[in-house]
């Protein structure tokens, strides 16, 4: 695995950000590559965002989105979601959504990563960015591949950004009358 640290100025648009940005360009590739949360950017083939005022493919919720695709029928996702509880508050209440223990609990990112690791084929990459290094996860059946560190300074929070491959299919239990056969 590749560690990297770069810094750099924080900036909303993600993936505008110099090494960010770099890195992204370097992982690219070939297929189909979305973005639940695109906001402005428009590096991935299909776009979403949940705010209409972005000229993306989709405005939907990120998971209604993730749901669209097939099993194994995308390459790669550029994941950027709200880092906090307070941006995803943010968002829905400038939308006149609400903002309830569903959209704020651990289970919500939950569901989006076990939906990514659904429609992800084997080989396929996913690039997140966040305050954590979980990305998607080895049992989901992702290895990380890379990490790069974007230090902002001063009192703003790292980005810490994750680069992963699908190496399986994600694993799932068989019934209790199955394993007893």
């Amino acid at each position: 695995m590749i560690i990297e640290r770069k810094w750099a100025m924080p900036n909303k648009n993600t993936f505008t950000i110099p090494p960010i940005k770099e890195l992204i360009q370097s992982e690219l590739i070939d297929g189909i590559i979305i973005d639940p949360f695109a906001n402005a950017s428009k590096i991935a083939k299909i776009t979403n965002d949940i705010d209409p005022q972005y000229k993306t493919d989709y405005n939907l919720d990120a998971l209604d989105f993730l749901k669209l695709f097939e099993t194994e029928s995308v390459d790669m996702v550029l994941f950027d979601p709200p880092y906090s509880v307070r941006q995803v508050s943010e968002v829905y209440n400038r939308l006149g959504k609400t903002v309830n223990m569903e959209t704020t609990q651990a289970s919500f990112w939950t569901k989006l990563r076990s939906e990514i690791a659904r429609i992800v084929r084997p080989g396929g990459k996913v690039i997140s960015c966040g305050w954590n290094s979980m990305g998607i996860g080895k049992n989901n059946g992702f290895k990380k591949t890379r990490i790069l560190l974007v230090p902002h300074g001063g009192i703003h929070n790292d980005t810490i950004v994750v680069v992963e491959e699908k190496t399986q299919c994600r694993l799932t239990s068989f019934s209790k009358s199955r394993r007893t056969e």
